[in-house]
């Protein structure tokens, strides 16, 4: 079980704690992948909502899809993307990514209340990642696209509660004080 001092580690980033879930439901969509790769990816995004007990729509209203997931083989594809500097709000974002010698990019957009509004992952499958498991890797995806770690995190029985916990309708959507660690770790089941 995790502790409060770790799950603040997990949300704090330059001395900011940060821990937003999503405030509306999720609509989906992912590009780059193969019809077989894709439907095991949308399976996973259902589970991993239906276990965050949070809703899963075909659109958004405002924006239509809400996460966004792009698969490349390598940076330069972005470049085929229309409007992708539109989209993130960083005009040298492909530039970066290869300078950076990134596998993987996430942007968390944010309604007025602090919550998830959108979430942008961009995942370089040309890389390390070539070989990775579809199942493994959409868990992974999912898991860091449910709340904004601070981190990369891997998928664990310990953070699939963590989810949970902070999915906990009392709990707020979004929190910058970092005692919400101690309201996440009494969520927690114990052992």
């Amino acid at each position: 079980m995790l502790g409060p001092d770790e799950i603040t580690g997990l949300f704090t980033r330059d001395g900011r704690y940060l821990c937003a879930r999503w405030g509306r439901p999720v609509a989906p969509v992912i590009f780059g992948l193969s019809d077989e790769t894709l439907e095991i990816f949308r399976s996973v995004t259902r589970t991993a909502l239906a276990h965050a007990v949070h809703s899963i729509v075909e659109t958004d209203p405002e924006m239509g899809a809400n996460l966004m997931m792009f698969f490349v083989r390598d940076w330069d594809d972005l470049e085929d993307i229309p409007d992708l500097a539109q989209l993130t709000g960083q005009s040298d974002l492909p530039e970066r990514l290869k300078s950076g010698k990134a596998d993987q990019y996430r942007i968390f957009r944010f309604d007025a209340d602090g919550g998830i509004r959108a979430c942008m992952t961009f995942v370089n499958m040309g890389g390390k990642l070539a070989d990775a498991h579809p199942a493994e890797l959409a868990e992974a995806m999912m898991m860091r696209a449910m709340l904004t770690f601070a981190r990369e995190v891997n998928p664990s029985a310990a953070l699939a509660e963590l989810i949970r916990a902070a999915y906990d309708p009392v709990m707020p959507v979004a929190a910058t004080d970092p005692s919400h660690a101690l309201r996440l770790a009494a969520r927690l089941p114990r052992r």
